[in-house]
C-alpha cells in the first residue's frame, strides 16, 4: 500500500487550538500531513511565514509528541490543489467549524474536484471545545492584551504577547 499523504492548507495566523484539532484528526487518515501555509501578496500576515513555521512545529512538538514527525510544514503562492500536486498529496484535509463553513468548503471542493479529480477533499468536525475559535478573534482578543490561553497553544500564546507588547 501506498503512503497517503494530505494536504492541509491556511494563513495559520495564528495557529489555534482548533488547527490543532484537525492537525490532530488528520493524523488518523493521512500518515504525512503537509502543512501548506497560504502566502498572498495582498495580504500582510500578523507572524512571517517564518514565526508560522516554527510556531507549527513547535505547537505539533509539544501536543502530538513522536507524531508530529509525520508533519512537514511548506509555502504555496498557488492553487492548493496545484500545491497539493507538487507535495504528492492524494487527500486535501478541510476542517469544519459550522453549517457556514460546510456550504463554503462544499463548494470549493466540488471546483477543486472538477480541477483535479485525483484529489478527495476530507471534511474534519472541530472538536466541540475549539468551534468557535477563528485566528481573526484570537488576533483581536490579543491585541486588546486579553487571556487567549484559552484558545492557542501555549507557545503560540508566548508569541502572540511578545508580539503585541512591542
Amino acid at each position: 500500500m501506498s503512503e497517503r499523504i494530505a494536504f492541509y492548507a491556511g494563513s495559520f495566523d495564528p495557529l489555534t487550538n482548533g488547527h490543532l484539532d484537525v492537525l490532530k484528526g488528520a493524523l488518523f487518515v493521512a500518515d504525512t500531513l503537509i502543512v501548506g501555509i497560504g502566502i498572498h501578496a495582498g495580504k500582510k500576515p500578523l507572524f512571517s511565514y517564518e514565526e508560522r513555521v516554527e510556531l507549527i512545529e513547535r505547537s505539533a512538538a509539544d501536543e502530538l509528541g513522536p507524531d508530529a514527525t509525520r508533519i512537514k510544514v511548506v509555502a504555496f503562492e498557488n492553487l492548493v490543489i496545484d500545491a497539493a500536486r507538487e507535495h504528492a498529496a492524494s487527500i486535501m484535509i478541510r476542517g469544519l467549524r459550522d453549517g457556514t463553513d460546510l456550504d463554503y468548503e462544499m463548494q470549493m471542493a466540488g471546483m477543486n474536484e472538477t480541477m483535479a479529480p485525483e484529489l478527495q477533499t476530507v471534511f474534519l468536525p472541530a472538536s466541540p471545545s475549539v468551534r468557535t475559535i477563528t485566528a481573526t478573534l484570537v488576533r483581536q482578543i490579543a491585541s486588546m492584551s486579553g487571556d487567549i490561553t484559552p484558545f492557542v497553544p501555549a507557545a503560540v500564546a508566548g508569541a502572540l504577547v511578545s508580539k503585541f507588547a512591542d
